[in-house]
């Protein structure tokens, strides 16, 4: 091969990374355009945790009130804030809903919202968890199909009969693909999330503890961590902790440093609209306990997801080093919560596993942001896009 053939294939090498890195963030661009707005929603559902579950802030005891001779008890109705109430829907319907219309308004304007959020409902009822990836999934794929199906008769419709075709194409379009989501994509999710369960008892069985946030941390990202938490490490920690006192376990998913040095890390360098949501995440997130607030800020960087897995490695190898451990479950998963469990002797430990959790996330989540350079350029207006747009005409 001779030196300019060479020069050509090391340019056309250079030219597939480069399209393949532009692909990569088109689509973090496009996955984070569905989480960035709805932003608030999830803050919304945070705090209506934290103040209403069983453990929250304004139902202490359990039963659904402050006390039973209260005002608040008198009123009625309290403790249907939590579980069927309010809570449970807001995670199980309302948020993948949003999700799935704002992916699908992306694809195909109001028409593809509203198809996107129809197709989602089938994902949702076709799994026992929440489904925001099936979401992030199905809305601007239900778009696209009825985009490009709408092609074969657009603009052969005789006058009058438009708004009738429109909406049965996408009323049988959107129930066929409800269908579908419910049969594939949410038995799917569920397999995944039993898979991921498996992976974490064995590392688990097999002490490998530090390695289980590879697991745990992505999975938390797509609200899986109740379903890990739940269904793997409180039952395997509380057989330990009956016959030690404390177990390591109850801390691994719960611990509230990496999602604290996300948010701190977006508080500082972080894009202007997610910096201007992280200061009341991290207090929901941090002293509610609610972790899910900060998820959406990993999803609008998903590149974020290795700095709450070294987050989470590190305060699990801390405890492993110190001989941490909580008495019980904290739920939430919040530092109130951990000061609470945490058994006569193990505070320093704890606020270790916590603090130096926070600082790692932090520390790596700013360094993958470009300490903000990467934010000042998504706040940049973008010159070709005005550069396209026709002057505004002088009023005379």
């Amino acid at each position: 091969m001779s030196f300019s053939d060479a020069q050509a294939q090391s340019k056309a090498n250079k030219n597939r990374t480069a399209g393949f890195g532009a692909q990569v963030q088109r689509l973090g661009r496009f996955l984070s355009g569905m989480i960035m707005p709805n932003i608030g929603a999830f803050v919304a559902w945070g705090l209506v945790t934290a103040l209403f579950i069983e453990t929250g802030w304004l139902n202490w005891g359990g039963d659904g009130g402050v006390a039973p001779d209260s005002w608040i008890a008198q009123v009625g109705g309290w403790g249907d804030f939590a579980g069927a109430g309010i809570v449970g829907p807001m995670i199980t319907y309302l948020l993948p809903l949003i999700i799935g219309y704002t992916g699908g308004r992306m694809v195909y304007d109001q028409r593809g919202g509203v198809i996107g959020a129809v197709a989602t409902t089938g994902v949702i009822v076709g799994s026992d968890v929440p489904m925001f990836l099936g979401a992030m999934a199905m809305g601007p794929f239900a778009a696209w199909c009825l985009k490009h199906i709408e092609k074969f008769w657009t603009g052969k419709i005789k006058p009058g009969f438009e708004m009738l075709v429109d909406n049965f194409s996408l009323g049988i379009i959107g129930a066929g693909l409800a269908v579908l989501g419910q049969l594939i994509i949410g038995p799917v999710v569920s397999k995944l999330v039993e898979w991921a369960g498996l992976g974490v008892d064995f590392l688990v069985e097999n002490s490998l503890l530090p390695l289980t946030s590879i697991l745990v941390e992505p999975a938390k990202i797509l609200f899986l961590n109740n379903a890990i938490n739940h269904g793997v490490f409180t039952p395997l920690g509380t057989v330990e902790a009956e016959e030690t006192g404390k177990s390591l376990l109850f801390m691994i998913e719960s611990n509230p440093g990496p999602g604290l040095g996300i948010l701190l890390a977006f508080l500082f360098f972080g894009p202007r609209m997610l910096k201007a949501a992280a200061p009341g995440a991290a207090i929901i997130h941090f002293f509610g306990g609610i972790h899910e607030v900060y998820f959406p800020f990993v999803l609008a960087k998903p590149k974020l997801i290795a700095a709450v897995i070294l987050g989470g490695m590190t305060g699990v190898f801390i405890g492993v080093v110190l001989n941490g451990g909580l008495v019980a479950p904290p739920s939430p998963g919040s530092i109130f919560a951990y000061l609470t469990f945490t058994p006569p002797g193990g505070y320093v430990s704890m606020l270790l596993q916590v603090s130096l959790a926070a600082v790692v996330s932090f520390v790596v989540a700013s360094f993958l942001m470009g300490f903000g350079r990467e934010a000042k350029r998504e706040d940049a207006p973008d010159d070709s896009e005005s550069a396209e747009q026709p002057a505004e005409p002088v009023a005379a």
